[in-house]
């Protein structure tokens, strides 16, 4: 049953090209310099995977954005922290106007998740609370489950472990969904520029309920390297880490929305975040409701409560 309902909402939650996880905030770009009074600055961490700035003192929380995505997604959650953290934002390259560097090829996530670790280890952090939203919460999920020693805790909104489960039929492997991955990463990669923006711009209006956020998240989509987007979102659809949640020993919650179908109950989506985490003890699942894909976007108070109570 489970199954059934992954495909037949499928179309409607990830069938655009950029779907998961579109970023906010335009004009952060590259961020090779840090304005002055924006109160933050960059780590000094040399990567070509990704680049990090550090607003704040205090606990460590790291916070990693989406496909597509910048630092700036996370604007609001930073600001009711109130400076009372010290928060590391990732900004991955060939995302939102970066350099691609070392994702210019291959796969994006699964080296970010190890790179992460090195920054860990290398910035002295001592079990940071790790954030990852959408593609951001597959990183996530996979430092914490490789690297189980360096997560103090774990929050991932709005995604699954195997989105291919989306994109094939019941019992749907990695092998069986990398036919699908692979036209779809030729058509984000190379397709018509029009049509690519037409999808991006829908994409958008899906992604996120409040109209006047949406501005940002278009510009740092088109801003973004398509290779390296459409790279890492076949990355996603092939990746089943279902069978590495019973290795995450830090305590997880989920957050995640009801899709936006009218043939789904309440019930189907709980059923289907029930099913997909199951294999991780101990997890605690939380349905937001009135918000799409963007949470921190379209529930920001509801959002920040929820992170702020996480982090005590």
């Amino acid at each position: 049953m489970i199954r059934t309902v992954l495909l037949a909402s499928a179309c409607l939650i990830l069938s655009a090209p950029a779907a998961l996880a579109q970023s906010h905030g335009a004009g952060h770009g590259t961020e090779a310099a840090t304005p002055a009074g924006h109160g933050h600055h960059h780590a000094d961490f040399e990567s070509g995977r990704f680049h990090v700035r550090v607003d704040g003192a205090g606990p460590d929380v790291i916070l990693i954005p989406g496909l597509s995505s910048s630092p700036a997604v996370w604007d609001g959650t930073v600001a009711a922290l109130g400076g009372h953290y010290r928060v590391h934002r990732l900004h991955i390259q060939g995302f939102a106007g970066a350099a691609a560097m070392d994702n210019t090829e291959g796969p994006v996530a699964a080296p970010v998740a190890e790179e992460l670790a090195r920054y860990i280890r290398e910035q002295g952090l001592d079990r940071p609370v790790v954030i990852g939203h959408s593609m951001g919460g597959t990183i996530a999920m996979m430092l914490a489950a490789r690297h189980p020693d360096l997560v103090g805790k774990l929050m991932v909104v709005d995604m699954v472990p195997f989105m291919g489960a989306m994109f094939g039929a019941p019992g749907a492997t990695p092998e069986s969904v990398a036919p699908v991955a692979d036209q779809i990463f030729e058509g984000m990669a190379s397709g018509p520029e029009a049509a690519y923006r037409t999808r991006l711009e829908e994409t958008i209006d899906g992604m996120i309920l409040t109209e006047d956020r949406r501005a940002g998240p278009l510009e740092d989509s088109l801003t973004s390297d398509r290779r390296v987007a459409a790279a890492a979102y076949r990355e996603l659809i092939v990746t089943d880490l279902g069978p590495e949640l019973e290795r995450i020993t830090a305590p997880t919650e989920v957050l995640y929305i009801k899709f936006n179908d009218p043939r789904m109950t309440v019930a189907m989506v709980d059923g289907i975040y029930a099913a997909a985490f199951a294999r991780l003890p101990g997890v605690t699942l939380k349905r937001i409701d009135d918000s799409a894909h963007f949470i921190m976007l379209d529930q920001p108070d509801r959002f920040a409560a929820e992170v702020e109570a996480f982090l005590q």
